[in-house]
């Protein structure tokens, strides 16, 4: 059964400087840049785009892999910056990377169950600032942005719109494969002179993430595909988490046509949360896909959490 929503706007927020590591580009936000300013800045564009008003939101899902304050959560302070006078909750959804598809999920439930009318979704970090020079890999890698998307429950004339099928699971055996370890609970901040100064800063064992990677996503698609009902053919664009330069022999292993699925990470980047909204965003924009599209939005996350959402546009 369809969980009906429909997309009624969407914007993102790119950082103008740019750094280049061989034929590849990276986005890294000013100084003068806040992280809330470039998630506030997309927002305003999804309610501009939708032609309403921070006012006529219901709920405000925060889906940041790394907030901008412990507390209040960053969507609280997201709302903040888009009115003081509305009438919506607000709260974070965080499974790292993949925190927009799960957001995306949970907004969906909410609007087929008309919990809510209007739900604006914003993701974005700026991983730059949490980068260890120290470790080539991940340090060439990211990129900062964000995206936000604004949603709606279905009219229910026509054809169906919404998220036709998901899945999620984590495997705990990968957990510590990517992690920034200091900051909340396990090492506050005022012990930081005692502790290691790299457990602020992000740390990832690349090698074993990606062989966790490979040895999990087969069985995990195969299975959402068989009980889902939804073929390859189905499906007119996979927009995948952007994670690394393994993403295309990933997707070639998982037998996704290359014609049908985003790869643009020598574009841009890893951008974390950032990374399939803003993906999903710019095939909109470009025609790519458009009303009545099945997209499948998927990838892998710290945890290790993989996730897979089939929406039709």
């Amino acid at each position: 059964m369809v969980k009906g929503c429909e997309i009624a706007g969407w914007g993102t927020s790119l950082p103008a400087r740019t750094v280049r590591f061989g034929d590849e580009v990276r986005y890294r936000i000013e100084d003068d840049v806040s992280h809330l300013d470039m998630l506030a800045e997309a927002c305003e564009r999804a309610l501009q785009h939708a032609g309403i008003t921070a006012n006529e939101v219901d709920l405000v899902l925060g889906a940041s892999a790394a907030g901008v304050q412990p507390i209040p959560c960053t969507a609280a302070l997201v709302l903040e910056r888009l009115t003081l006078t509305g009438h919506a909750a607000a709260f974070d959804v965080n499974s790292t990377c993949t925190s927009f598809i799960t957001a995306l999920d949970v907004a969906s439930r909410y609007l087929d169950a008309g919990d809510h009318e209007t739900i604006l979704v914003f993701a974005g970090d700026v991983g730059t600032r949490f980068l260890n020079p120290d470790q080539r890999e991940s340090f060439e890698l990211f990129s900062d942005a964000g995206a936000a998307f604004v949603l709606r429950r279905s009219a229910g004339a026509g054809p169906e719109r919404g998220v036709v099928a998901t899945a999620q699971r984590t495997w705990p055996a990968y957990a510590h494969d990517t992690e920034i370890r200091g900051g909340l609970s396990r090492s506050p901040a005022q012990r930081f002179a005692e502790t290691d100064p790299a457990d602020y800063l992000f740390d990832m064992d690349g090698r074993r993430a990606l062989l966790g990677m490979m040895r999990v996503l087969p069985e995990f698609f195969g299975d959402f595909h068989r009980t889902s009902g939804i073929s390859y053919d189905d499906v007119a664009l996979w927009v995948p988490h952007q994670a690394s330069a393994a993403l295309g022999p990933m997707l070639d292993r998982l037998g996704i046509p290359v014609e049908r699925r985003i790869d643009e990470v020598g574009d841009f980047g890893n951008m974390v949360s950032a990374s399939v909204p803003f993906m999903l965003a710019r095939a909109l924009d470009s025609g790519r896909v458009g009303s009545g599209d099945l997209v499948i939005l998927c990838g892998t996350a710290a945890g290790l959490t993989a996730n897979i959402l089939a929406l039709r546009l």
